[in-house]
């Protein structure tokens, strides 16, 4: 009996001295335990940052940029050392309901910050759970003027609707683009209606020729013929497009098979076109655009960004590619100069990074010298770029 007890005393010893082993290690959930669809992998006690959108489906082109541009930004960050981050993005399809759901599956997750959503309808769902939540939002392309309404943990990178429609308009005016313009938007967007509405104003205020305005739905997109040839009969020589690439590529194909060939100038949802699905980028060319990145920027930190980009992806990136790697940063930013810990909760955070975003002035890839007033509207300034031989150049 004694050997009997002896033994069993050394085999709870031995099993005691393994289990103080392997005591201080933190296991960090992996995102197929969390349900998560994509998670940029990181040292245990990282924060949490939660990205969605529409990693398939037609507005797939800037949610997969998102993805990638975030990623090369977390990738770098935990390199450095110190403070790490870990990234679970989740595919919303630029559906609300969708939205929703990456938002809870990405809160069950453990999400401490939200790096999203993508676009703005799924935005508009987000915003006002996260404001409910207390977890702070930055969302790199929902630009949507109502997203920053909901509460003041919800900020924008990106320009809003309105001072796009603004920025094109009084573009127009002072570069004497043409003498008359069109206009072709989706009512049924409040991206592009929101765009329009501004433009429409200040383009009265400048005192622009605007000859035809055509409108067309969610319900009506997949044919935009007739939109393109009240323009071409009005004799417009600038088509403005205040909306996504995909339905642009549909117009730029359409004017080319009747021989119209205005100045097309969009905003920044027409970036990504050159990789729209089925779409010759030849009809591109001449293309104009608003947007607050060029990929041919010579300074050191854009040429960086694009090489890794290309080597990750084999294209080059578009605008929402680096006003996501600049969310990343400027997250990162805010963490370090306000303390944050990764045991944190997310209420905690949220107090910090508001604290820091409104007080605070950033250096990035889509603007110098950015700042953030307390509505989480971003101040910082837009440039034009044309495409040429297939490729994004500056305007100017």
């Amino acid at each position: 009996m004694k050997k009997v007890l002896a033994f069993l005393l050394a085999a709870l010893m031995v099993a005691a001295m393994f289990a103080g082993c392997g005591s201080d290690k933190t296991e960090t959930p992996t995102a197929a335990a969390a349900g998560g669809a994509d998670e940029a992998p990181a040292a245990a006690g990282a924060v949490k940052l939660g990205m969605s959108g529409p990693l398939t489906g037609g507005a797939a082109v800037y949610g997969t940029a998102v993805k990638a541009g975030m990623e090369i930004a977390v990738e770098e960050i935990n390199a450095k050392g110190g403070l790490q981050l870990e990234l679970n993005c989740q595919d919303d399809e630029h559906d609300t309901e969708k939205a929703l759901n990456a938002y809870n599956t990405l809160k069950d997750w453990g999400m401490q910050v939200m790096a999203g959503p993508v676009t703005t309808a799924p935005c508009n769902v987000v915003a006002a759970e996260c404001a409910n939540d207390k977890i702070f939002m930055l969302t790199p392309s929902g630009s949507g003027a109502s997203i920053i309404e909901y509460g003041d943990n919800i900020f924008q990178i990106c320009f809003t609707d309105p001072n796009q429609g603004v920025a094109s308009a009084d573009y127009m005016a002072t570069h004497d683009l043409g003498t008359t313009i069109g206009v072709i938007y989706d009512s049924s967007d409040v991206y592009s209606s929101g765009i329009y509405e501004k433009f429409a104003a200040e383009a009265q205020v400048k005192g622009l020729n605007v000859a035809c305005v055509e409108a067309f739905t969610a319900d009506n997109k997949a044919d935009l013929t007739t939109q393109v040839t009240k323009c071409k009969d009005a004799g417009c020589d600038v088509v403005f497009l205040p909306f996504y690439a995909t339905e642009a590529a549909q117009v730029l194909t359409y004017a080319n098979t009747i021989g119209y060939a205005p100045t097309f100038f969009g905003c920044d949802g027409m970036d990504g076109i050159l990789t729209v699905e089925n779409f010759d980028p030849a009809l591109a060319e001449g293309l104009m655009l608003l947007t607050p990145f060029s990929a041919d920027a010579s300074d050191e930190a854009t040429q960086s960004f694009v090489a890794k980009y290309q080597e990750k992806t084999g294209i080059v990136p578009n605008q929402f590619a680096a006003d996501a790697y600049d969310v990343i940063y400027s997250i990162y930013q805010a963490l370090v100069a306000g303390g944050v810990t990764a045991d944190m909760s997310a209420s905690e955070i949220n107090d910090i990074l508001v604290a820091q975003f409104t007080s605070m002035t950033f250096d990035g890839l889509t603007g110098t010298g950015m700042t953030w007033q307390a509505t989480g509207e971003v101040s910082k300034g837009p440039m034009a770029v044309v495409i040429k031989d297939g490729t994004y150049v500056g305007a100017e």
